[in-house]
């Protein structure tokens, strides 16, 4: 069974840095690209960054570039979001998702085929 776990959110200050932790199981790691989303209140979801193993590529949302850093450990199963210089419009649930099109893209917006997501964590950016 594939399973997505998070971990790492919390309340910060504007400017802050937070970093999210994703344990996955349950499927063959290095075959997927694993990314995440997100969702703020009232708005629809997206797709913040994302990871692939098999093309070494990654993918960065415009609004999080320079200041969002994804990262993997194959060993481990574990991907790493860390998100530093934190704004108010961060705020949202971060999921972590399975990607089977390895973190392809549309133009230069991310068109994953999404086969899997985690429960979600949250993040809370004050002002």
């Amino acid at each position: 069974e594939v399973e997505l776990v998070e971990s790492g959110g919390g309340l910060v200050q504007a400017g802050g840095s937070l970093n999210l932790s994703c344990f996955a199981s349950g499927f063959t790691f290095d075959d997927y690209g694993i990314g995440w989303f997100r969702q703020a209140p009232g708005k629809e979801r997206e797709g913040v960054s994302c990871i692939s193993e098999k093309f070494a590529s990654t993918y960065y949302l415009e609004s999080v570039k320079g200041r969002f850093t994804i990262s993997r450990h194959s060993a481990r199963n574990m991907v790493f979001l860390q998100m530093h210089d934190l704004k108010p419009e961060d705020t949202a649930v971060y999921s972590c998702v399975l990607d089977s099109s390895w973190c392809q893209l549309e133009g230069n917006t991310w068109d994953p085929y999404l086969e899997a997501w985690g429960q979600g964590t949250l993040v809370a950016v004050s002002s």
